[in-house]
């Protein structure tokens, strides 16, 4: 790992799949870790991958961006 990376440890998903959960009313909602990357962490709704929880330690301050794409397809 190079220095400015972090890491998302088994506790943190824990924390990051309760707090979505309930910011969102949906208990289907899952948070787990990425195979092969330990930055990140993979959002599902039930069985369906929604989106990837990347972490940020930029200013000395930690916080999470969540990324999200949407199809076009999925539109029609």
């Amino acid at each position: 790992m190079l220095a400015g990376e972090s890491r998302v440890d088994v506790q943190e998903v824990r924390k990051l799949d309760a707090y979505l959960k309930k910011l969102f009313g949906n208990a289907r909602i899952r948070v787990v870790p990425r195979p092969r990357k330990d930055d990140s962490a993979e959002v599902y709704i039930g069985e369906e991958f929604v989106g990837v929880l990347f972490v940020d330690d930029e200013d000395d301050e930690r916080s999470y961006n969540f990324q999200m794409a949407i199809l076009g397809s999925d539109l029609e």
